[in-house]
């Protein structure tokens, strides 16, 4: 019991100190072992917040814990899936940790297409994946959520547009992902997204996002070819009338930023 209770207090918010190996052992032993939800969340608030030190992204790993965050992804409990969402976004930061995370992702989308709109599991969940995307190589993982992205992205408020974008972002810079993105079935009020008066955080996203996937389209010489894709796939929606003249009035847009990214886009047309 003494162990226990020890383990108890790294966790009662206020140790201050960063935790060594043998208190992160003893964490992630009583997460393993409590079934007190009160007690796993705290125990997961301070394995994530141990893990924003990248001494200890190794060290988690190291000491099999990555699965055992993971696995609290499952809980039906929402405070600790976002918990552990937060701690394994942390993790994640570390490359040779995404080896072991990405057996979680497919859970991670599932959660995050289905969940509640704009919840703190949707979000942890996004950020997660925005990290695991950074690089190309676990992108393929999320081939088959783009229209579920895009539906995120057109149905969420303004905090969760930014994070699928940024996702959406990472995703587009990968030529291997270009069909899958251009593919997709996207509802035609993306559009709306590249009005003037959108925020300037998702409309700059969303610029960036069609900019990407001009210079993938470039590099494979299909920008000239273009061949027709689907009615209502977001190809169609790019590439369209409609999105040709509200690119053209954003040439005149007030900011100097989204001016400029403008610039570089229309030439794709």
């Amino acid at each position: 019991m003494g162990g226990a209770r020890a383990a108890e207090d790294l966790t009662n918010g206020s140790y201050d100190d960063i935790l060594n190996a043998e208190q992160l052992q003893k964490l992630l032993y009583l997460l393993e072992s409590t079934e007190d939800p009160v007690i796993t969340e705290r125990a997961l608030v301070t394995l994530g917040n141990s893990a924003a030190f990248s001494g200890n992204q190794a060290i988690i790993r190291e000491l099999g814990g990555i699965p055992v965050v993971g696995n609290k992804i499952n809980s039906p409990n929402h405070s600790i899936k976002e918990k552990a969402l937060n701690a394994l976004n942390n993790l994640s930061v570390n490359v040779e940790n995404q080896v072991k995370i990405k057996v979680f992702v497919h859970q991670v989308c599932e959660d995050v297409m289905s969940g509640p709109l704009d919840s703190a599991v949707q979000l942890a969940g996004l950020r997660l994946l925005t990290n695991m995307t950074v690089t190309n190589e676990h992108q393929h993982m999320l081939s088959g959520y783009a229209a579920d992205l895009f539906r995120v992205l057109l149905t969420g408020n303004g905090t969760t547009k930014v994070q699928v974008l940024k996702l959406l972002v990472n995703l587009s810079e990968n030529p291997a992902m270009t069909e899958g993105l251009l593919t997709a079935q996207v509802d035609s009020s993306f559009l709306s997204l590249f009005d003037g008066h959108t925020a300037q955080e998702i409309l700059l996203r969303v610029l960036t996002l069609f900019q990407n996937i001009n210079n993938c389209l470039r590099r494979g010489g299909l920008l000239a070819i273009r061949p027709p894709l689907p009615t209502g796939s977001l190809f169609s929606l790019l590439y369209g009338e409609d999105c040709v003249q509200k690119m053209k009035a954003l040439v005149y847009h007030h900011d100097v930023e989204v001016r400029e990214k403008v610039l570089t886009v229309i030439p794709g047309f």
